[in-house]
Order: C-alpha cells, then sequence, then structure tokens
C-alpha cells in the first residue's frame, strides 16, 4: 500500500507491503522504489517489506540542495519509526547501500543484516569524487544527455541488447527526476564517510551480492570489504554488471530471500552432541 509522511516540510513516499519480520528495500541513484515491486510482491508473503522512493526520487520531494547519505538515512529511519518498526533487515542496492550502511551507523541496535546490493561501505576515491563533479556539471548543462549515457552502462555488455526495454524504463524514470535531485544525489554521494568500522563492530550478519562486470563497484573493493565482519557471506555473479535485480533476478531474489529466511527467522542452533 502507498502511503507518505512529511520530513523537513517536503513529501517522502513509501510502500509497504505483508506481515511479519521486516525487510527495507532501498533503491540506487536515479531510481525508484519500483525497481524492487517483484522482489517485494514475493517476500510479502513472509515478511513486512518496505520499499521508499528516496528523496527526489520516484515521488519523493527534493529536502535539501544536497542529499548526504546521513540526511537520507535520517529519512528511512523517520519512515521506520512512523511504521512502528523497531529492528529491520536492510537491502540496498548500489547508493541505497550507501544509505543503509550509514543508518547501521547511527542505529545499529536497529539493524537485523545487511545486504549490500552491488554496493560499498568504502569511501568516495579521489578519482570518483573528480566522475561525481563532472556528472554534476553535465547535469547542470544537460541532464538528459547524461542519462542516455550513464543507464547502459549500468549493465554487463552481454545483457545490454537483452535488457533494452529494462534500460528504457530506467531512462523514463530517470527523466523525470529534476536536474537538482539528481545533483542533490550526486553531491552528497561524493561526500559520503567511509563506514568500513561499521562492519568491523556489526553484530548483524552481512550479505554482498556482486556482478564481476560491475563498472561501478569493483570486485576487488568488494571482496576486501567482506573480509572485515564478524559474519558474511559473498554471491558473485559471472556474467552481471550492476543491475543484479534485472540482469540476475532469479539468483539475486533467491540469495536475498534465504538471507532473509536465516537472519529473521533463526532456527535451534545445532549442537553437535544433540
Amino acid at each position: 500500500m502507498k502511503k507518505q509522511i512529511i520530513y523537513q516540510n517536503s513529501t517522502q513516499v513509501y510502500n509497504r507491503l505483508g506481515e511479519g519480520p521486516t525487510i527495507v528495500l532501498l533503491h540506487g541513484f536515479l531510481e525508484s522504489s519500483a525497481i524492487w515491486n517483484e522482489f517485494a510482491r514475493e517476500l510479502a508473503r513472509d515478511f513486512t517489506v518496505l520499499t521508499i522512493d528516496l528523496p527526489g526520487h520516484g515521488e519523493s520531494e527534493i529536502i535539501e540542495e544536497t542529499h548526504s547519505m546521513s540526511l537520507i538515512a535520517e529519512v528511512v529511519n523517520h519512515i521506520m519509526e512512523y511504521e512502528n518498526i523497531e529492528t529491520a533487515l536492510l537491502c540496498g542496492h548500489s547508493m541505497g547501500g550507501y544509505v543503509a550502511i550509514e543508518l547501521a551507523s547511527q542505529y545499529q541496535e536497529k539493524i537485523e543484516g545487511l545486504s549490500f546490493f552491488h554496493s560499498n561501505p568504502a569511501p568516495e576515491t579521489d578519482q570518483s569524487k573528480t566522475n561525481r563533479e563532472r556528472a554534476i556539471e553535465i547535469v547542470r548543462k544537460q541532464k538528459g544527455q547524461f542519462i542516455t549515457s550513464f543507464i547502459p552502462d549500468l549493465f554487463a555488455p552481454i545483457n545490454v541488447e537483452r535488457c533494452q526495454s529494462e534500460i528504457e524504463d530506467l531512462r523514463t524514470s530517470a527523466n523525470n527526476m529534476s536536474p537538482e535531485a539528481v545533483i542533490a544525489a550526486l553531491s552528497g554521494m561524493k561526500d559520503r564517510p567511509s563506514r568500513l568500522n561499521v562492519l568491523v563492530d556489526a553484530d548483524f550478519p552481512i550479505q554482498f551480492i556482486a556482478g564481476k562486470q560491475d563498472s561501478k563497484i569493483p570486485t576487488e573493493k568488494m571482496m576486501a570489504a567482506a573480509l572485515l565482519p564478524h559474519q558474511a557471506e559473498i554471491i558473485l555473479l559471472d556474467q552481471c554488471g550492476h543491475m543484479g535485480h534485472i540482469e540476475e533476478p532469479n539468483i539475486t531474489f533467491a540469495a536475498l530471500m534465504h538471507f532473509a529466511e536465516k537472519t529473521l527467522y533463526p532456527r535451534h542452533p545445532f549442537n553437535i552432541n544433540d
């Protein structure tokens, strides 16, 4: 069911489905909660599922000139509190993962588990910051040009032709965003801090889903981060880029479902003496 709240005089839109322990699905840059529609419908058979249009995306309004990951995390937390959700498993795609780890850094007691869905808690490199600044300048002059070239690069080359329909849908959704909203997100990602320390201290399980052909999140970065938590699992997809929910939906859904089941519905611990 589509719902909305007011946060700092701006309307923020989200969906709630199902009953049971909660999973919060957070979309990536230039996306909306719609990317999770199929996942959410299936997960809602066993869980409460929140999908959120992050500020400036989908139907949610802009809050500030820069949407820092901390600000977006506070919006997510505000929605959780409004819905009386005390704890949840978070799954964040790309920018959504940056938001998820920021929320975990502030409210670790609320986190049951965290799935980095083509995402990473490491900070921006100097080169990536430069790339964000260049992207901001392009968006100021010609947002459509930026979106047209950016979205196909999210996919593994082998999947671009097969996923043309989905690419066009993503372009249409992104083109509905204002230049100010795109820039607010780019500025927030550019300045995000390292949250690798959260992985070291985490008392909850962490999942990493990654594509070997991801041009945005290098595999080696993800593998290095996966060594830090006390408990982590890795799903590494061979013929996949940055968009596993589109390029490999069956595998990624099964991985997320299994992670959610064992995290939110834990079985009695195995005892070798039984």
